[in-house]
C-alpha cells in the first residue's frame, strides 16, 4: 500500500509523495503510511509546519480511518490560520487539552456537591435531627431534577423547575429549599466547581420570576388553645395518669419545645433550673428554665419511678418519649386540633395581653433570640430571677379553673 495507486484509493486525493512513506496534500498538509507491529500498515495525517528559521515541526492530526481527507484538510486549515496569527497549534491544542482535563477532575454533579457542603458545615447544625434534615429535604424535592446534573450546569430554568411545583402548594418548604439550593452553589463556586451567577438567588433574581412566598399562601400556624381555656384544660391533665401526661403538663409550665422535653435528662436539673443544652434548642443557644412549685412536683413523681437518665423515657425506658405519646393525650381530652407548640403560643399571649411582664422576659422564656445588646441582657444575671416570678406566675394561672371562663388580668408590675 506504498505506492502511489494504492494512496489514491484511501485518499481519493491526487498526492505526492515527498519520500518513503510520507505523501503531500499540499499546505503542509501529509499522509504518512508506516509499517505496524504484528504486519499490516498504519495511515495517520501530520501537519508540517516552521516554527524557526530552519525548524520543521510535525502535528498529528488523527488517523486516516477515523479523519477524512476532508476533515483533514479543515484541520490543516485552521492549524494555518493559527501560524498566521503568530501561535503554535501544538501549544495552543495542548493548552486546550489541559483545560478539559482539570474541568473533567473539577468536575462534580448536584448531588456530589450537596454531600461536600453538608460535610464542610457538619459543626455547625444545630442537632443531629437538623443536620439530617437538610440534606434529606434536597434529596426528596431536587435530587430528582438536580441530583445528576453538574453543578456547573445549573441554571434558572432548572432551578425553577424544582422550585414551582412547590411554590404555591408549600410555600415555606419552598423558600427553605431554594436557600439551600443557593448555598449549595455557593459552595460549589467557591470551591471552583462553577462559575457565574448563582441560580437560586432571589434578590435581584427569582423574586422577579416567582411571587413572594408570603403571599402565595397564608402560613399555617401551630393550632393553639385560648388563654381561657388553658387553666380548666390542666385540670383535666392533672387527673390524667403516665409518663406522656406529665411530660406534656411539664412542657405547658415551662413553654418549652416537645423537642426539648423529649430529650430531657436528670443531670439537665440543679435545683429549682433546668438547663436545656445547645444542641436541642432551636437557637442553638443553652437555655436555662427557672422550674414552678408544680414542675418540681412532676419532677419529684418522675424520679420515684426513675428507671434511667431520662426524665420523660418511652416504654421501654432506654428511649425519649415521642411525640405519638402526647398526640395520644390530647386526644383523650378531646384536644386532637391542638399542639403542644400551641401552648407556647398561649403562653406569650397570657404573658403579653394579661401580664406587666415585660417583653423581653417573656421572650426570653421562650428561649427566643433576643436582639441588641441590651435586650441580651436579660439572659443573664437578674432575668433568671424575673422569668422565675414569671414562671411561677404562669403555673398559678394554669392551676386555677376560670369560673366563668375569663381571665383576670395581673395588674402591676411583676
Amino acid at each position: 500500500m506504498h505506492h502511489r495507486g494504492g494512496i489514491h484509493r484511501l485518499t481519493g486525493a491526487s498526492v505526492r509523495r515527498v519520500e518513503p512513506g510520507l505523501y503531500a496534500d499540499g499546505g503542509g498538509l501529509y499522509l504518512q503510511v508506516t509499517k505496524a507491529k504484528g504486519g499490516g500498515v498504519n495511515r495517520s495525517w501530520l501537519f508540517r509546519f516552521k516554527a524557526g528559521k530552519d525548524r520543521d515541526r510535525w502535528m498529528g492530526l488523527g488517523a486516516l480511518h477515523t479523519i477524512s481527507l476532508v476533515e483533514a484538510r479543515e484541520a490543516a486549515l485552521q492549524c494555518r490560520k493559527a501560524r498566521l496569527a503568530g501561535i503554535d497549534p501544538i501549544a495552543q491544542r495542548d493548552k486546550q487539552r489541559a483545560g478539559e482535563a482539570q474541568a473533567s477532575a473539577k468536575a462534580i454533579t448536584f448531588a456530589e456537591a450537596t454531600d461536600g457542603y453538608v460535610r464542610a458545615h457538619a459543626a455547625s447544625w444545630r442537632n443531629l435531627k437538623h443536620a439530617a434534615q437538610w440534606p434529606a429535604s434536597l434529596r426528596k424535592y431536587v435530587f430528582p431534577v438536580l441530583g445528576s446534573v453538574p453543578v456547573s450546569a445549573v441554571d434558572t430554568p432548572l432551578v425553577l423547575k424544582c422550585l414551582r411545583p412547590l411554590w404555591g402548594r408549600i410555600p415555606e418548604t419552598a423558600s427553605r429549599i431554594r436557600g439551600r439550593i443557593e448555598a449549595v452553589l455557593d459552595w460549589a463556586g467557591a470551591g471552583g466547581y462553577r462559575q457565574g451567577e448563582n441560580a437560586a438567588r432571589w434578590s435581584g433574581h427569582l423574586e422577579h420570576l416567582l411571587p413572594s412566598p408570603g403571599k402565595t399562601k397564608p402560613a399555617q400556624h401551630h393550632a393553639a388553645m385560648a388563654v381561657a381555656e388553658v387553666p380548666a384544660f390542666m385540670q383535666a391533665l392533672r387527673a390524667q395518669q403516665g409518663t406522656a401526661a406529665r411530660a406534656l403538663e411539664f412542657a405547658i409550665l415551662t413553654a418549652a419545645r416537645s423537642g426539648e422535653v423529649f430529650g430531657a435528662r436528670w443531670d439537665e436539673i440543679e435545683g429549682d433550673v433546668w438547663t436545656v443544652p445547645a444542641e436541642r434548642m432551636k437557637s442553638a443557644r443553652q437555655h436555662a428554665v427557672p422550674l414552678s412549685k408544680r414542675a418540681l412536683e412532676i419532677l419529684a413523681q418522675m424520679r420515684a419511678q426513675r428507671s434511667g437518665d431520662l426524665m420523660f423515657p418511652g416504654r421501654d425506658g432506654s428511649k425519649p418519649l415521642g411525640a405519638t405519646g402526647l398526640r395520644h393525650v390530647l386526644k383523650q381530652l378531646g384536644r386532637s386540633d391542638g399542639t403542644v407548640h400551641g401552648f407556647r403560643s398561649a403562653f406569650r399571649d397570657w404573658a403579653g395581653d394579661h401580664t406587666a411582664f415585660p417583653r423581653e422576659v417573656a421572650e426570653a422564656a421562650l428561649g427566643h433570640a433576643i436582639g441588641d445588646k441590651v435586650e441580651a441582657a436579660y439572659r443573664r444575671g437578674s432575668a433568671l430571677e424575673k422569668r422565675r416570678k414569671l414562671m411561677e406566675a404562669w403555673a398559678r394561672f394554669c392551676a386555677v379553673p376560670a369560673a366563668a371562663g375569663k381571665v383576670v388580668p395581673l395588674r402591676g408590675r411583676q
